[in-house]
């Protein structure tokens, strides 16, 4: 392949900018190094974008982020980044809402408050405050034995109350495309803490503006961001990367590489299955990608008035029953889900909505996406407004198709592999033996989910760089 060079050879190329490539950019470059993203999509974020439609502003995917506490993930990385001065961040309280046949428990903004009302709901459970109080347990010993164990198992041993063990399963399914008997209990307990205790931050103008202050941050620190970029190949030389290839063919020189996109695409396409051991290569396509989603998008008239507070986010199910829920998601059977996951936006002029869903053909989805949008809206009706058709002014859906084709990620999965148990935290999938500098960071690397969760592993992977670099000076 022809290819020419560009002038120029960066310590660090990093390949996509969501949140993880994002946030690892920019402490690379805080600390001096020279730093490239390139980006295939013409706006910085992955799934933590926004778009605007007829006058509403949509945010694409995530509908709020978490662990902003004053000791939380998400604020010491913003605040280290000097990225909360650019931010106005309002949250929810409610954070978030779970509704059943038999019962509706908010997650307030006090965690008191919280497990006062599952205590009050469920008098005869003892454990509710022990169990949370665990969830929120920063020690390491206190979750190395989650590792290799499910969250249902963890509930096990804390609760005997199957209705309640329901309810603190059901938002896996819209949180981490999981139910309980399979998600990962490390997993499962970092996303409740997370996002459900530590739930609902919105910055003001949408999510978008997240990622645009990151990248505003990264240029500021002497980063450079090439969007509309996209990377055809990672360029290794006797088991070392040298840069990256452009679909132009423009060949980048970097001394690292860091992969911020599918790991599938990173090892199969960007470096080529010929590479691989076998070993690994058989691991990695005996992986299983996580559930994707189907997503709606309302624009509503200005007098529309909703039940539930407006930023509270809505889980919404008509079973106890995870089995069943997860049953009928993965075997298609999608008219018959009873779950749904939704947010009035804080100023009550959208409406968004989710299920998880399998990767479906291009036909099916041309067949079936406005049925199901519209089934989905009349569910709707149930937890906003009887009259909420009377209020719609615009409404569109974006499938596995949409996701894949904006992400690249493989079938479209929300949130990288599946997090259970013997997928969850293997280091050739962030830190590959056989090729030296390159890194994966984000929420394929088995060892983060959701925005917080990648916005650390993205500073986990800059610190590792950073270590290695100082450690070579004084070599």
């Amino acid at each position: 392949m022809s290819r020419h060079r560009s002038s120029e050879e960066y310590d660090a190329i990093i390949i996509g900018a969501g949140i993880g490539g994002l946030v690892c950019g920019c402490y690379l470059a805080k600390a001096g190094m020279k730093v490239l993203i390139c980006e295939q999509h013409h706006k910085p974020g992955g799934y933590c974008t926004s778009f605007k439609r007829k006058g509403f502003t949509f945010d694409a995917a995530p509908h709020c982020f978490g662990s902003y506490r004053e000791d939380g993930i998400m604020r010491k990385i913003l605040n280290d980044l000097g990225v909360d001065s650019k931010l106005n961040i309002i949250r929810a309280n409610p954070s978030d809402i779970i509704i059943t046949p038999d019962f509706k428990v908010s997650f307030s903004n006090d965690l008191e408050q919280t497990i006062d009302e599952f205590q009050n709901n469920f008098p005869n459970e003892r454990n509710l405050r022990k169990f949370f109080y665990l969830l929120l347990d920063t020690d390491p010993q206190s979750f190395s034995k989650l590792r290799r164990i499910t969250f249902r198992e963890l509930l096990d041993q804390y609760f005997v109350d199957e209705k309640l063990k329901s309810i603190l399963s059901l938002p896996f399914f819209g949180i981490g495309g999981l139910p309980s008997f399979l998600i990962s209990a490390f997993v499962g307990a970092k996303l409740f803490s997370e996002f459900l205790l530590d739930g609902g931050y919105y910055p003001i103008g949408g999510m978008q503006a997240l990622p645009d202050a990151l990248a505003e941050k990264f240029k500021e620190f002497g980063g450079e961001i090439h969007l509309s970029t996209l990377v055809k190949k990672i360029a290794i030389k006797e088991n070392k990367v040298t840069g990256v290839v452009l679909q132009n063919k423009e060949y980048i020189p970097a001394k690292y590489v860091i992969s911020n996109c599918d790991a599938r695409q990173t090892y199969l396409k960007l470096i080529g299955k010929e590479k691989l051991p076998k070993e690994f290569y058989e691991k990695l396509n005996n992986m299983i990608p996580s559930f994707s989603n189907f997503l709606i998008y309302i624009g509503l008239a200005s007098s529309f008035k909703p039940k539930f507070n407006p930023g509270s986010v809505l889980y919404y199910f008509t079973t106890y029953s995870i089995e069943n829920i997860y049953s009928s998601i993965k075997n298609g059977n999608f008219k018959n889900y009873c779950g749904l996951l939704l947010r009035v936006s804080h100023d009550k002029s959208t409406i968004f909505a989710g299920i998880p869903v399998i990767y479906k053909s291009k036909k099916y989805w041309k067949n079936y996406k406005s049925l199901l949008l519209e089934t989905f809206i009349e569910k709707m009706k149930i937890c906003t407004s009887e009259d909420l058709l009377e209020h719609i002014v615009h409404k569109e859906a974006a499938t596995p198709l949409t996701l894949e084709k904006y992400t690249l990620n493989y079938k479209g999965a929300s949130f990288g592999w599946s997090s259970i148990p013997s997928q969850f935290g293997i280091p050739e999938f962030r830190r590959p033996s056989f090729i030296q500098n390159l890194y994966l960071t984000g929420h394929w690397t088995t060892f983060g989910v959701g925005i917080s969760g990648t916005a650390y592993i993205g500073c986990d992977t800059a610190k590792i760089l950073l270590r290695k670099g100082k450690m070579k000076s004084h070599g």
